[in-house]
């Protein structure tokens, strides 16, 4: 059993890493003849090689999540964890859209198979890579978009008493003002709602150097994660032991 937990889990031996390629290969090819089945017009020969396609990598996505389930310390943990939850969506509409029981209606859940995407995650090192930064530096982020989300509501407030009245159809409403404080904010300005007061104009110039931070901020957030990130890897690599969990650094000087 430990042998098999190892070349789920890991990639550090030739089956292990031939594993996860098969797996990830399995996926695109899954997302792939999806992608196809949508075309108006299929031919019959072309739908039935894209229908064995779907039993035939449903049914190995069925067998990997069993063995999942079966090597995971606590299976209860692994079920209700994002992959678990992920692996599981990806196959059940599978079967709740044939079978023996004519469920016709349940074939809207069918596009659920584009979950599918979502464990290529799993065995990605980049993902792994960013998902670990984002841990190193959620506080911050939490922050920031705590922060950021203020700054929309008073933006919404600011534009709404400088152009209600010149504009009451754009800007009838603090709600309604949302949107242009959403696409200003965040530097979009789709430019269908714009003020026209001197007032108005004048709030937007300072709207959007506030923005240019709001889309930078965070970019340098998760760029000095992902530098802590490299460093801790190529310490423990330099070390010759795995990846532990990330302890976050005290800005500054090291020590």
């Amino acid at each position: 059993m430990e042998r098999l937990r190892r070349i789920i889990h890991r990639n550090d031996t030739p089956v292990g890493r031939g594993f996860d390629f098969g797996i990830q290969a399995l996926i695109l090819l899954s997302v792939i003849a999806f992608t196809l089945e949508t075309i108006p017009d299929l031919s019959p020969p072309a739908y039935e090689i894209l229908r064995w396609i779907e039993i035939v990598t449903v049914g190995i996505f069925t067998v990997e999540y069993i063995l999942r389930l079966a090597v995971a310390e606590s299976k209860l943990r692994f079920a209700f964890s994002f992959f678990g939850l992920i692996d599981l969506v990806a196959i059940l509409p599978f079967y709740f859209a044939g079978g023996l029981v004519d469920l016709r209606s349940a074939r809207a859940l069918r596009f659920l198979r584009l979950f599918r995407i979502l464990k290529l995650g799993r065995y990605n090192q980049a993902v792994q890579r960013f998902g670990r930064a984002f841990r190193l530096a959620r506080e911050e982020m939490v922050l920031f978009f705590s922060v950021t989300l203020i700054l929309l509501y008073l933006t919404a407030v600011g534009i709404y008493y400088f152009e209600r009245h010149s504009q009451p159809e754009a800007f009838s409403s603090v709600p309604a003002s949302l949107w242009w404080a959403v696409t200003t904010l965040t530097t979009v300005g789709y430019g269908d709602v714009y003020p026209i007061t001197t007032g108005g104009r004048i709030f937007t110039f300072f709207v959007l150097m506030i923005g240019i931070g709001t889309v930078a901020v965070p970019s340098g957030l998760l760029a000095t994660a992902l530098t802590e990130v490299r460093e801790e890897e190529e310490e423990q690599s330099a070390a010759g032991g795995g990846l532990r969990p990330l302890r976050p650094k005290t800005r500054g000087a090291k020590k």
